[in-house]
């Protein structure tokens, strides 16, 4: 693999000596929604929101958790209680070199085929699968409208999810709407027949609530605890069993979100992408340096270009529940 041929993106490989504050909206703005999604959405994702997509999106699975039947495979899976932050990074690794590289470069195939194996060990259903990729769609829509620093324009809610579909399709998701307001309602007559309170959905939140209150002192933990808490709303505050928090420390939280954005308004136009390079993560240090997106997860997979004999990348020796059978649907052996 040539580190460097999927990283070719010739629209922001040079930005303006003085570009104006809003250089990315108005190149975006000049766009094909449908055709240049994979490009809309990473300079969105990388450059315009950054910071604001990362957060969005670590809600959106937080959301997931909601679900009785997608918290019950991951209890099962046991990686939460096992290794919480390697389940976060390698989520958040895998998703980023999806954005900054593209669904079909190398290494976009090589994360799906990654993500695939992963899913294809357990028993998900279509409609989970699909709700799923439904909320990296609109939380980080919806956050960035209520919370960032400029609104969306609208080629960038369509490039979203044009990418996203797109992704769900190289998932062998089936009966992916067609229409953006179409899959919206699909996802909110979901939820409500779908959200409600189990102890699997306590059980991932407490562990997944845990692993965000760790990255910070002692000290401060009781406080980021609230602080997260107050940033979900009640309908996920039931699901989880947790405490509705008080109006005024949801308020409190996000208006210090709001005002981050406003003073991120006068800010100068991002030149670098704050991409796989950018993306914190505590499993692989140095990512993504001597990395590749086939070391990541809990059952990494073995490229043809490693292996000696050559042959299929895929342990055919191993099935769903561990013990054997052929490679997952979705991959190519």
């Amino acid at each position: 693999m040539v580190p460097d041929a999927d990283r070719a993106h010739p629209l922001t490989a040079t930005v303006p000596f003085k570009p104006g504050r809003w250089y990315w909206r108005d190149l975006i703005a000049s766009l094909d929604p449908v055709t240049d999604a994979a490009e809309i959405h990473r300079i969105t994702a990388a450059y315009e929101f950054p910071w604001d997509y990362q957060r969005a999106l670590e809600l959106a699975l937080y959301r997931t958790y909601c679900v009785p039947s997608v918290s019950a495979v991951l209890a099962g899976a046991g990686n939460f209680r096992e290794a919480p932050q390697q389940r976060y990074d390698d989520t958040a690794l895998l998703m980023a070199e999806l954005v900054e590289h593209g669904v079909d470069s190398t290494r976009g195939k090589e994360s799906l085929r990654v993500i695939n194996r992963q899913h294809a060990m357990y028993d998900i259903t279509n409609d989970d699968m699909l709700y799923v990729l439904s909320t990296f769609i609109y939380e980080p829509l919806e956050w960035i409208d209520a919370n960032g620093w400029r609104r969306l324009h609208p080629n960038e809610r369509l490039a979203a999810f044009h990418f996203y579909r797109g992704v769900g399709q190289r998932m062998n998701i089936a009966d992916i709407p067609e229409d953006m307001s179409e899959f919206r309602r699909w996802r909110d007559a979901y939820e409500a027949r779908v959200f409600r309170y189990a102890d699997t959905n306590n059980e991932i939140g407490n562990y997944t609530l845990d692993l965000m209150c760790a990255w910070y002192s002692q000290p401060v933990r009781p406080l980021v605890r609230k602080a997260v808490q107050s940033l979900i709303d009640d309908d996920m505050a039931r699901a989880f069993g947790f405490p509705a928090p008080a109006p005024r420390v949801r308020g409190a939280a996000y208006s210090a979100i709001r005002m981050r954005s406003r003073i991120i308004r006068w800010f100068p136009v991002r030149r670098k992408a704050y991409g796989t390079e950018g993306t914190e993560n505590r499993t692989y240090p140095g990512y993504p340096t001597g990395y590749r997106p086939a070391d990541l997860g809990a059952h990494p997979i073995t490229p043809r270009d490693r292996m000696t004999g050559g042959g299929c990348p895929v342990p055919h020796a191993m099935a769903a529940d561990g013990s054997g059978g052929g490679a997952p649907e979705g991959e190519v052996a």
